[in-house]
């Protein structure tokens, strides 16, 4: 049983919290102000993908932000996290006082560059505390990203379930993520401690770094398939599988198998190494992908086994990824800010290329959100980018994790 003092329980909790700022946002604010307020994807895709681009700037200066504060770390933290809840509450709970699109950008930053900040104070403080715990990173990265999936689940059913009661499901949703903050903050305001005896290491330094500088590499062609199917879950599930109303469960389903897996992924890389059991998990998801592609109208049944195994396949990224780079970081800049902003930086970016690209393509190819009847030319399309495209970025990953030097061992 885990003692009190390490307080790993905390980490789980500001984790699940985190992870409902993040990718659900992506699969839910496409569609909902494309469905509510008639944005084109097209506009939507663009705005995301240039909100992305500040974090060409902004996460190496948070990065290098959380390295530096010292008295006032904690007030910094509390901070990001009053700008968090306020963000998710502009964004879902509030209507829009002036310009649609400026609205959304101006929320949508707010509660982003919250989320960078504290996402990377929180993995930063994660290669610290690891050295204190018997397990180190894979035992505290079994928490963390458990709670993180957990966290996903319940963000990616709630709005479904506050539907059958409420009029505003999304507005809900934000109201209980805003009362959720402020559990998580208070857990985990002991825990918020910086590394005082350690110099920080500018990112350039971490870049020239080989196994860093390769790790990153992994995580972003690693990272875009998740990308590309959380961009076009919703799509995918209404239109190609023709299954309108079982996007929210099958998104539970898929997350859940994803929160299931990671403390086997956890223990099973204690035996055999991180890299052999991702390189396991990245077999399993080019398969359920190569048998997604092949999926129409009425294959729900299918759908659901493949949503099972790519979940317990994204387990593994989730969990043994940021563990692979902590560890590392450990090594070359115990402080983990700039480290960690960079990571976040690899991840959010192959979010925002998946928008950018995706959804304009789709919509120039005939498919309309929200539209009963597609296409055949915007289903088959659907499909491909669906799971044709993140079946050949794992090719692309298994290789380059095949090549990952070997100090990483």
């Amino acid at each position: 049983m885990t003692a009190p003092k390490e307080r790993l329980w905390a980490y789980g909790l500001f984790g699940g919290l985190l992870s409902a700022a993040g990718l659900p946002i992506y699969i839910f604010a496409p569609k909902y102000y494309a469905d509510t307020y008639g944005v084109s994807l097209a506009t939507l895709g663009l705005v995301l993908f240039g909100m992305r681009l500040l974090d060409v700037v902004q996460d190496p200066l948070l990065g290098w932000l959380t390295e530096r504060l010292r008295a006032g770390y904690r007030l910094a933290i509390g901070f990001a996290m009053t700008a968090l809840a306020l963000g998710m509450l502009l964004l879902f709970a509030i209507e829009p006082q002036f310009s649609v699109v400026v609205w959304f950008v101006l929320s949508a930053s707010l509660l982003f560059t919250a989320f960078s900040f504290l996402t990377i104070a929180f993995y930063a403080r994660g290669v610290g505390k690891a050295s204190e715990l018997r397990g180190g990173h894979l035992r505290l990265a079994a928490w963390r990203e458990g709670g993180a999936l957990i966290g996903v689940c319940i963000a990616a059913i709630l709005p479904t379930l506050l539907g059958a009661f409420l009029g505003a499901p999304y507005a809900a949703f934000a109201l209980v993520f805003a009362f959720v903050a402020v559990i998580a903050a208070i857990a985990m305001h002991p825990e918020w401690r910086s590394v005082e005896n350690q110099a920080p290491m500018p990112w350039g330094q971490i870049l020239a770094d080989p196994v860093s500088r390769h790790l990153l590499l992994v995580a972003l062609v690693n990272g875009a398939p998740l990308a590309i199917t959380s961009t076009l879950f919703l799509f995918f599930v209404e239109s190609r599988l023709a299954a309108p109303g079982w996007e929210g469960p099958l998104l539970v389903l898929f997350f859940l198998s994803a929160a299931v897996s990671s403390s086997f992924w956890s223990a099973f890389a204690r035996r055999v190494k991180e890299k052999t059991a991702l390189a396991i998990a990245m077999c399993a998801a080019i398969v359920s992908f190569s048998f997604a592609l092949t999926l129409g109208a009425g294959d729900l049944a299918l759908f659901v086994g493949i949503c099972i195994v790519s979940g317990a396949a994204t387990g593994a990224d989730l969990t043994l990824m940021p563990a692979m780079f902590a560890k590392r970081l450990e090594v070359i800049s115990p402080k983990g800010g700039q480290g960690f902003g960079l990571w976040s930086f690899v991840n959010k970016f192959a979010l925002a290329f998946a928008a950018v690209t995706l959804l304009p393509l789709l919509e120039l190819n005939g498919f309309q959100a929200g539209q009963v009847e597609q296409s055949e030319t915007s289903l088959v399309l659907l499909g491909v980018l669906y799971a044709g495209v993140p079946s050949l970025l794992k090719f692309m990953s298994l290789f380059l994790l095949w090549r990952l030097p070997q100090q990483i061992e």
